[in-house]
């Protein structure tokens, strides 16, 4: 059995957790969600604690276990507190701002790029910080990686748009070797 399978879920007050044959419907203060319990795997409630156990002893069933609990303790983490990523701007001028809710980069492009957020997801600029917020991991998480996406940090500057707290390993660049060769190059014409 997996580890993480094992460990129960405490549901904190004002959360529910139903169960309509193969979906699971995950209501709290800031919405509600809904996750799919696969075959093999069953979901207990006794009152504030809710337990994944697992019916088959296959590998594959036995993989699924701790998927399972780990996607449901998200989805009740998502409806009482929710999720957020941050991304971090840096590069000279680069500016990000929200307008009637859509996210407007201006990140070095001849134009402007502009993201509207899908339902659910909400977006604020604070400082050079872009934070992304909701109530879906998986979609917080995606949306974020794509905002990342319209311009990536690269290695030589470390200009782009790149999560809070990511390093980017700089390469040295081509400046060595240009030096080396203008001074080969000025002894020879002496």
């Amino acid at each position: 059995m997996s580890r993480i399978g094992k460990t129960p879920i405490e549901i904190p007050q004002g959360v529910t957790i139903t169960k309509d044959g193969s979906v699971l419907v995950v209501k709290g203060p800031k919405g509600e969600l809904r996750g799919y319990l696969p075959e093999g795997v069953n979901m207990t409630t006794q009152g504030t604690v809710c337990t994944i156990s697992c019916t088959k002893t296959d590998t594959k069933h036995l993989a699924i276990h701790g998927f399972t609990r780990a996607m449901l303790f998200n989805l009740v983490k998502g409806v009482t507190v929710g999720w957020t990523r941050t991304l971090e701007l840096s590069g000279v001028g680069f500016r990000a701002a929200v307008t009637n809710m859509n996210l407007v980069l201006t990140v070095g492009f001849s134009h402007e790029i502009t993201i509207t957020p899908p339902p659910g997801i909400a977006f604020v600029v604070q400082e050079g910080k872009i934070i992304v917020s909701g109530i879906d991991k998986q979609l917080v998480g995606q949306v974020a990686a794509n905002i990342r996406n319209v311009k990536k940090p690269e290695p030589y500057k470390g200009k782009g748009i790149k999560y809070q707290g990511e390093h980017i390993r700089k390469k040295a660049g081509k400046s060595a070797k240009a030096i080396g060769g203008a001074v080969a190059g000025a002894g020879a014409a002496k």
